[in-house]
């Protein structure tokens, strides 16, 4: 009887003590209808253009209690730029920028998390642009995170900018005319949905 208490002692005390498993990241998909991918490039020395990309997919993982262990997954339609103007996107298109037959997807994933302050960090990852692979960073911005109020799915959101050299990916066409250097401006929300319905004050049922 003492062995089986002192047996039963012994894993009891093990079983509490143990360690706790760290929860895996949320998986977020991109709500596309409220993120935008954004570019702005000088045109000529008088002003800043604007372009963006309508279409793009992939997804994020985020844990508010571990950013860093967060991770990024996005491929971008090159098909989708909107430069507001047909004639000038149809040149963006085309060989001497974005080759869209040829390339027709832009890819990012991320490598490294490294958090800067409380809402704060630098995403590092690798961007694939007309066959050719760099580094980029991006400073990021978390917006803010929680339950939807109005749908059955956890939410955040998050803003990013940096800037990158396109002649680093071999687009060269118009240098220095139109600016090297592009700021990229990202504004992303995501969305994993959960069981359940939420009343109209937001709470689960």
């Amino acid at each position: 009887m003492r062995i089986f208490a002192f047996t039963l002692a012994v894993m009891l005390f093990f079983g509490v003590t143990k360690p706790a498993v760290a929860a895996d990241p949320v998986r977020y998909e991109f709500d596309k209808t409220h993120s935008s991918i954004m570019f702005f490039v000088n045109h000529l020395g008088f002003s800043n253009s604007t372009g963006r990309f309508l279409d793009f997919d992939g997804f994020y993982t985020f844990d508010p209690d571990a950013p860093e262990s967060s991770a990024v997954d996005v491929t971008i339609k090159t098909a989708s730029l909107a430069m507001q103007d047909d004639r000038w996107d149809a040149h963006m298109k085309n060989e001497d920028f974005f080759n869209v037959e040829k390339f027709p997807d832009m890819h990012f994933k991320s490598t490294e998390v490294v958090k800067t302050g409380e809402k704060t960090a630098v995403l590092k990852g690798d961007l694939t642009l007309l066959g050719v692979t760099k580094p980029v960073e991006l400073n990021v911005t978390l917006v803010g995170t929680g339950k939807h109020p109005m749908a059955p799915r956890l939410v955040s959101g998050f803003s990013a900018t940096g800037t990158l050299k396109r002649s680093d990916f071999g687009m060269n066409y118009g240098l220095p005319n139109v600016g090297d250097e592009v700021e990229i401006r990202i504004e992303i929300e995501g969305f994993k949905e959960i069981s359940g319905t939420m009343t109209a004050q937001g709470e689960k049922k």
